[in-house]
């Protein structure tokens, strides 16, 4: 019978070392935009939408405002985007991109394809891949 503490026999494991091999493959790209990957995430939610609050962003990126506060600080003081509280509830604070962010959006356009190139999977087997991993995380919903 196959241990089901051995490393080997995990699921977790490869999940694991394939996101941190994916995030090192998008950090020298990431680098020619003075952005984190977390920044990114941040980014493209907002290319996407507008205007987002704290909390939908961080239902999107499965972060709590613990994590995205200190992240979204950063990106302010690096004139990406601006956060404001809302008029009609101050516990809300509204997030949209300022020039500078919005701009980074057509430096960063080739990004997902040198990411698919540099992963070496066809298309086909991202989209399977990407299809798993999302039925995954939306059972968490």
């Amino acid at each position: 019978m196959k241990d089901p503490l051995s490393l080997k026999n995990q699921l977790c494991f490869p999940i694991y070392a394939l996101a941190k091999e994916v995030v090192n493959q998008y950090r020298p790209l990431l680098d020619e935009l003075d952005v984190t990957y977390p920044q990114y995430l941040v980014l493209m939610v907002l290319w996407d939408n507008e205007e987002q609050t704290v909390g939908q962003l961080g239902e999107k990126l499965f972060l709590d405002s613990g994590t995205l506060t200190p992240l979204l600080k950063r990106m302010e003081q690096k004139d990406m985007v601006i956060r404001k509280r809302s008029s009609d509830d101050e516990r809300i604070v509204k997030l949209s991109l300022t020039a500078k962010g919005k701009a980074l959006k057509e430096k960063a356009k080739n990004i997902p394809h040198r990411i698919m190139e540099s992963i070496g999977i066809s298309q086909e087997e991202l989209l399977i891949l990407k299809e798993i991993t999302t039925k995954i995380l939306n059972k968490k919903k």
